[in-house]
């Protein structure tokens, strides 16, 4: 595939288009990463260097993109974390262009907006502008728990109920959701759920609960699941590869004592999924 993602990028680490551009790469995607900021390093650190962009700025680049005549032959835009409006208005933008250009391309949103213990870690009016403008017109939504229950406007405390606040997002636009970090009164202790729904059904993979929360993670998993739905066409096996990938990366992670994704130490698990988690199906 050929894929435009627009996110942030890190010099130091693996957030945003630091995290997803070497993944989807070594799967074999070709990626046009259009940046939104270029910092020294992921926030999670509490201090950085470098400039945020603005979204004039973004958006040329994109329209440089769109003068070589190549928006047509993209498959799928990517988007993760949205500073502000404008930002999101900018990326809408070229989803537009790509889709009129290639009505077949299709719009993955990691929906970044808060986490559990946590709360919401965007500024005021952001979760309201995902859930309002940004997630209907999108064809993929990449939601944790937290998020989907924002999304949605309801709790999930049973998968029943979680299910039910899929359905709930689905009904504003968006094809495939899937949902990670998911607990709920049915989960193993020590393991956690993601879940895949889409048209053909629900499924259901569970992994075990690693003692790790690294950043980036979520970008990572939005970009694989993408690639794999694109190219297997089946939600299911998706979600399998995309579990089996994303827990070995955390794996070597813990192994290797840091705070930042070893990616490059997993990546034959990234180009060549295992067949470690099952997919159940839900419905």
């Amino acid at each position: 595939m050929k894929i435009l993602s627009i996110q942030s990028s890190v010099a130091y680490g693996y957030v945003g288009n630091s995290a997803a551009v070497f993944p989807l790469q070594r799967l074999g995607h070709e990626v046009w990463p259009v940046l939104t900021v270029h910092f020294s390093n992921h926030t999670g650190y509490g201090a950085w260097r470098g400039p945020l962009l603005a979204p004039a700025d973004v958006a040329q680049v994109i329209a440089g993109i769109a003068d070589r005549g190549v928006l047509g032959d993209a498959d799928a835009i990517l988007s993760g974390y949205q500073g502000d409006p404008a930002m999101g208005a900018v990326i809408l933008d070229a989803v537009t262009l790509v889709k009129t250009a290639n009505p077949d391309a299709v719009y993955c949103c990691d929906p970044v907006m808060g986490d559990v213990g946590r709360g919401m870690f965007v500024r005021p009016g952001i979760p309201e502008y995902l859930r309002d403008v940004v997630v209907p017109r999108a064809d993929i939504v990449t939601p944790n728990q937290f998020e989907l229950e924002f999304l949605a406007g309801r709790p999930t405390p049973s998968m029943e109920e979680l299910l039910a606040a899929v359905d709930a997002v689905r009904a504003t636009g968006p094809r495939h959701v899937l949902v990670t970090s998911v607990l709920h009164g049915a989960v193993p202790a020590g393991s956690l759920d993601v879940v895949a729904v889409s048209d053909e059904g629900a499924w259901a993979v569970t992994t075990p609960l690693l003692p790790i929360n690294p950043n980036g993670g979520g970008d990572v998993t939005a970009a694989l699941y993408l690639a794999h739905l694109r190219t297997s066409g089946s939600p299911a096996v998706a979600l399998e590869r995309t579990t089996a990938s994303i827990f070995a990366v955390l794996e070597a992670t813990l192994a290797a004592g840091t705070r930042e994704l070893q990616l490059i130490a997993a990546q034959e698990a990234i180009a060549h999924p295992p067949n470690r988690f099952p997919a159940r199906r839900l419905r």
